[in-house]
């Protein structure tokens, strides 16, 4: 019995592991969450704690404070752009709003939406920040 379950625990994780890579913090909360989960429930407890540590580690990572600096005084676009999506930590922002890179680092663009600077990710346009 315990050995199906290791093997079971190995295959999910296993599984796991390509999708968790694909992001530092991901893996970091998958492997945190594993160890976690492997000291509270043994072999099946890492398991579970791996998916959910995978899952909590997907959260945004702030943009450091240089970025955020830069985008509060950076010039606002000369015509406003208004959307009816609402803009969101973590979701895409609508294709049709134009973004304009930072300087020094290019993991990050910003644009100003709905009168509100927002910090994207360009590659996926997912917003990473709204700055207040």
């Amino acid at each position: 019995m315990k050995t199906k379950i290791i093997v079971l625990s190995a295959a999910v994780l296993g599984i796991l592991a390509p999708a968790a890579s694909a992001q530092q913090s991901t893996v970091n909360g998958a492997a945190g969450g594993a160890v976690t989960g492997a000291i509270v429930g043994g072999p099946v407890g890492a398991a579970v704690g791996g998916v959910v540590g995978a899952v909590a580690g997907t959260a945004i990572d702030p943009p450091p404070q240089r970025v955020v600096s830069y985008v509060e005084t950076a010039p606002a676009p000369a015509s406003p752009v208004v959307v009816k999506e609402k803009i969101v930590v973590g979701k895409p922002i609508p294709q049709s709003v134009v973004l304009t890179p930072v300087p020094d680092s290019p993991k990050y663009a910003y644009a100003v939406v709905n009168e509100q600077r927002v910090i994207v990710d360009p590659q996926t346009r997912t917003v990473v920040q709204v700055v207040q």
